[in-house]
């Protein structure tokens, strides 16, 4: 695994990866429709201060360089990093879907709290930092793998704002399943609920 690996346009580089799980996105929620997007009016984008302001546009200037990024960074076919990383992939995009069904399929006055969401509790960045960890791998490039922790970083920071505003939305029914699910898949959650 190399630093910067060799920059080149060509047909089997990571874009292939990225297009692919931006399709598989859009299709999921496209398919969810208009109820769970009755959902999205009541999350907490709508106040956009300090750092949930700052890590958002950090957030999407990083994402947008990782997708030009990707346009010159050449798949590693057939070596071990390859298989990897598009194991580690696959993972992310079925993750990402058994939370895409579970949040379509909750009721919209209900916690959404089955499928992937009783094992993490943000199951949809889970499976996004998983998507860029296996871009990362399967490409051989370090920046990529770089990029995915300084993603989920930012992630972490974008899901406490979420979590206090499911706080104030759901009270004690959220404060319980923050006891009994972690954050992040095989990371205790902590001791003090916020």
């Amino acid at each position: 695994m190399s630093f910067i690996p060799v920059f080149e346009l060509g047909l089997w580089n990571a874009w292939i990866f990225v297009l692919l799980g931006l399709l598989i996105g859009f299709i999921s929620w496209s398919l969810i429709g208009k109820k769970a997007m009755k959902k999205f009016r009541y999350a907490p984008n709508g106040h956009k201060t300090g750092a949930k302001k700052t890590s958002q546009k950090l957030f999407f200037l990083l994402a947008l360089a990782s997708m030009v990024y990707s346009v010159f960074l050449p798949i590693n076919l057939g070596t071990l990093w390859f298989y990897a990383g598009l194991t580690i992939w696959v993972l992310s995009i079925i993750i990402s879907l058994i939370s895409f069904v579970s949040f379509g399929t909750t009721p919209l006055d209900e916690l959404v709290s089955k499928g992937t969401y009783r094992i993490s509790r943000n199951p949809v960045f889970l499976s996004g930092f998983l998507a860029d960890l296996g871009i990362g791998i399967a490409c051989a490039s370090w920046i990529y793998v770089l990029y995915a922790v300084i993603d989920l970083i930012l992630m972490h920071f974008y899901a406490r704002t979420e979590e206090a505003f499911l706080l104030e939305k759901y009270g004690d029914t959220y404060r319980e399943y923050m006891k009994r699910t972690p954050r992040w898949i095989g990371i205790p959650q902590s001791k003090e609920i916020e």
